[in-house]
């Protein structure tokens, strides 16, 4: 990449941080800084203010739920991606809910793991197929039969539809791009409209409204 993206990275396993350093700086990205809690993590992205946060849940001090919900009300345009060990659905959702834009399982493999991240700064929304697989089950289990209203569906333009039903199937906005024939700039202005108009922060959240909705997610090739 031409433009190298600052990292910071949360986690209470100083092997696990020094792994995860390494592989990120083999891939040029730069890696600012370490926190091994979430209030150290608050701090050290107050004074680094990096692109990216790669953030663990279940930490000494603070977690990374609560640390997530500060950052993200000083630093809104630091994304913040939780990588973690924990599968449950409630931390995933809570994890959207405090403003996350990704979510992604430590056990991935290490090509799947950047290809899931590398268009995060570009608003793509990184979560591991299982875990997406899992807020569709849970939704549809929670929603019984109730839906977001068709209000806010029938406030989107029949284009901003199209875009919705591919983000809910886990397309990049290259993807999108390419199945719709226009620019990535216009799936990205058409993802800012669905933003303001569904009253959402982030792509994870739009991901979560599509599964409320019941549009799906179509599990991507990730050669695992």
């Amino acid at each position: 990449m031409t433009d190298r993206k600052t990292v910071l990275i949360v986690d209470d396993h100083d092997l696990f941080r020094d792994g995860i350093a390494s592989l990120l700086q083999a891939r040029d990205y730069q890696v600012v800084g370490e926190a091994s809690n979430g209030l150290e993590a608050v701090v050290r992205a107050r004074e680094l203010k990096p692109d990216i946060i790669l953030m663990d849940i279940r930490m000494p001090t603070m977690g990374g739920l609560e640390a997530t919900r500060l950052i993200r009300s000083e630093l809104p345009d630091t994304k913040i991606i939780m990588l973690t060990v924990s599968d449950e659905e409630e931390d995933l959702f809570e994890a959207i809910k405090s403003g996350a834009q990704g979510y992604l399982l430590k056990k991935l493999k290490a090509s799947v793991f950047f290809d899931l991240i590398s268009g995060v700064v570009d608003g793509e929304a990184p979560i591991s197929p299982r875990m997406a697989a899992k807020m569709v089950e849970e939704f549809s289990a929670r929603s019984q039969g109730r839906r977001p209203s068709e209000q806010q569906w029938d406030g989107l333009s029949e284009r901003e539809q199209d875009v919705l039903k591919l983000v809910a199937q886990g397309k990049t906005n290259k993807e999108i791009a390419a199945l719709l024939i226009i620019s990535e700039r216009t799936v990205k202005y058409h993802l800012r409209n669905i933003l303001d108009k569904l009253h959402l922060e982030n792509r994870a959240q739009v991901t979560a409204y599509a599964a409320r909705r019941g549009l799906g997610y179509q599990e991507k090739e990730t050669g695992t």
